[in-house]
């Protein structure tokens, strides 16, 4: 059996929470128990392939097919792994029990409560990539969300052990009696009882030392947030959420028709903008289908 193969097998063991058995010496031994990483000496960032989100109307977006590269959006997932714990990022559009991989691309279809119904193709899942890098959902110590949207969403359940950072109006509207139509609520029902760190300024510096650090970015839902993670080689990176979706949005200065409040938008993208002079970090617009396709994806890392 090729090691490919075998790594793949048992980061889809370890994925799944089985207790796998192997061979040595003609007898039949338990699977070594899994272990995490030790910690690294410093910042690492991980990118996920969670899938690509086809769009078919630009219109929401104020955007014209012959204005964008793609109409295709990528679904990334990220995973920060700090000297004093890890932290989930945005863990996905189609949850991993929803589908079954086959090798090869397969498409997911999802209908939302407001009757909206979008396409994600899907080629690998989000726990078999955590897996290959030597993590299961027990080992992440925070989970944060950009927002509720059900691109972001979707394998949150799987890290309701984790410490939930999130802001007030955030959770009030996810857990209100009619949840926001673009949401999927049984998969993130499990945050309702998980540890949870209200944040309530601007800015919450996650380990304490200015290297991950969640913004607040108000306008596209009432506590939407971004990441700003500041690593030793790489240098800053912020993680856009949905501020922007496609880089045209930028460049043209379109506002989707979507948004919570578009004037709250508009601000943040100024405030944005000028953070990003002033610090020199590069902007990730999580949804950029060219750009996320040139970043290293895991096993490998940004440092």
């Amino acid at each position: 059996m090729g090691l490919n193969m075998r790594s793949a097998q048992v980061a889809l063991l370890w994925a799944l929470g089985f207790t796998a058995l192997a061979s040595v010496a003609g007898q039949t031994a338990p699977f070594p128990e899994h272990r995490a990483p030790g910690p690294p000496s410093s910042v690492r960032l991980y990118v996920f392939d969670c899938g690509t989100l086809h769009i078919a109307d630009l219109g929401r977006f104020q955007l014209k097919k012959e204005e964008v590269a793609t109409s295709d959006l990528a679904v990334a997932c990220f995973l920060v792994v700090h000297p004093k714990g890890t932290l989930i990022w945005d863990p996905g559009a189609v949850p991993d029990a929803a589908w079954k991989p086959t090798g090869t691309a397969v498409t997911h279809h999802i209908v939302l409560p407001d009757s909206g119904e979008r396409d994600v193709t899907m080629i690998r899942p989000l726990l078999v990539q955590l897996a290959e890098v030597g993590y299961s959902p027990s080992d992440i110590t925070y989970l944060a969300l950009s927002h509720y949207h059900y691109d972001h969403t979707a394998n949150a359940n799987e890290f309701a052990r984790a410490t939930w950072l999130v802001r007030q109006a955030e959770r009030d509207a996810m857990f209100a009696e009619k949840p926001p139509g673009v949401t999927q609520p049984s998969t993130y029902a499990a945050l309702r009882k998980s540890k949870t760190r209200i944040i309530k300024s601007d800015e919450q510096d996650v380990f304490g030392d200015g290297n991950v650090v969640i913004k607040v970015a108000l306008g596209h839902t009432p506590g939407h947030q971004m990441l700003y993670v500041k690593m030793a080689k790489t240098g800053g990176v912020l993680l856009s959420g949905d501020l922007w979706h496609y880089p045209e949005e930028r460049t043209l200065d379109r506002v989707p028709t979507f948004e919570f409040n578009q004037e709250q938008t508009r601000a943040t993208r100024v405030a944005i903008e000028a953070f990003l002079k002033k610090t020199g970090a590069q902007l990730w617009i999580q949804h950029d289908f060219t750009a996320n396709a040139k970043l290293k994806k895991a096993p490998q890392y940004y440092e």
